[in-house]
């Protein structure tokens, strides 16, 4: 492969794996942290699908101004640096304190048991789910999926996950998705009613869970008993990727107005430079009320809302 020369001149070039052909941004927890980011922070970025690792060896990273950078949490220190965001600015101490054990429990734990669900045991699924095209695309997906497989093995064997049975790293898996629906409760986003960095962390694990990974104990926990969650991807994918849809949208999150177009599948569009707003409107105007499938009668969105849990239980055993 030729390779290009990329010129970042004042421009985010964002290095990812090329996107899956589900309709889900990325299998990559990291690179969907990452990509939403930028959405969140609004930083117009262009991405470059090559595949190419970071000389760390690492995925996602960036090129501004000629500068490379690894590590999404690297590559967040770099841009609120240079381009002055700041995602947590609305946090004290004590809550940047908890948005950092929380990223660090997702990334250093979390994230292992996902890996052994999308790379070992639901292996099949996910190979259905690469884009390859070609004569030999068959082959390839094969090969690739299994030597991703013995590398997840090995380094969670590494890591020390690994050396536990198949049961006992789910039932890791589910402490970890109780302790995040418990923190969420009925809060808007995880620290609270604004966005700040966690959440793109949050978001990027738990939408593996949610899209990826079908028919596995993550994907019934949190499409059943820990809804919250469900209700917190719905948010953040309705919000920060507008022309992000899927197949299998569960009409649990959808309002009985919900027309059979908007559940059609529509492919990713890669943009040449993305910038959220002018893509989508934020908020809508301050006087005027609109309503959507995702809007009550007082034009509140039910997914940007905080919702009383024992109110919603209350209402429906007047149902």
């Amino acid at each position: 492969r030729k390779e290009q020369e990329v010129d970042s001149k004042d421009a985010i070039i964002l290095h990812q794996f090329s996107r899956p052909n589900n309709g889900v941004p990325s299998l990559s927890p990291f690179c969907l942290k990452m990509e939403t980011y930028l959405r969140m922070a609004d930083l117009p970025y262009q991405n470059y699908f090559d595949g190419k690792l970071s000389p760390q060896g690492k995925m996602p990273w960036i090129e501004y101004n000629h500068k490379k950078v690894s590590g999404t949490e690297f590559i967040i220190d770099f841009l609120e640096e240079k381009l002055g965001v700041n995602l947590n600015k609305n946090l004290g101490p004590h809550e940047r304190a908890v948005s950092r054990a929380v990223t660090k429990m997702v990334e250093e734990h979390f994230y292992w048991t996902l890996a052994y669900c999308q790379w070992v045991e639901n292996l099949h699924e996910t190979r259905k789910m690469i884009s390859m095209y070609g004569p030999f695309s068959d082959l390839l997906k094969w090969i690739l999926c299994h030597l991703t497989k013995g590398i997840v093995k090995r380094e969670m064997y590494g890591h020390g996950i690994g050396r536990f049975s198949e049961e006992e790293i789910y039932a890791l898996m589910e402490k970890d998705m109780r302790s995040l629906a418990g923190l969420l409760g009925d809060k808007k986003y995880i620290m609270g009613p604004k966005l700040s960095t966690v959440d793109a962390t949050v978001f990027g694990h738990l939408a593996q869970a949610m899209w990826t990974l079908p028919g596995t104990r993550p994907e019934r926990l949190i499409k059943g008993e820990l809804i919250n969650l469900a209700m917190y991807c719905e948010r953040i994918r309705r919000k920060f990727w507008p022309e992000w849809h899927h197949d299998d949208d569960n009409t649990l999150y959808e309002s009985e107005e919900s027309s059979e177009t908007s559940k059609t599948h529509s492919p990713l569009q890669d943009f040449s430079f993305y910038s959220r707003t002018e893509t989508f409107d934020e908020e809508g105007t301050e006087n005027s009320i609109s309503h959507t499938p995702d809007t009550d009668y007082t034009g509140h969105s039910l997914f940007d809302s905080d919702v009383d849990m024992d109110d919603c239980r209350d209402q429906e055993q007047c149902k």
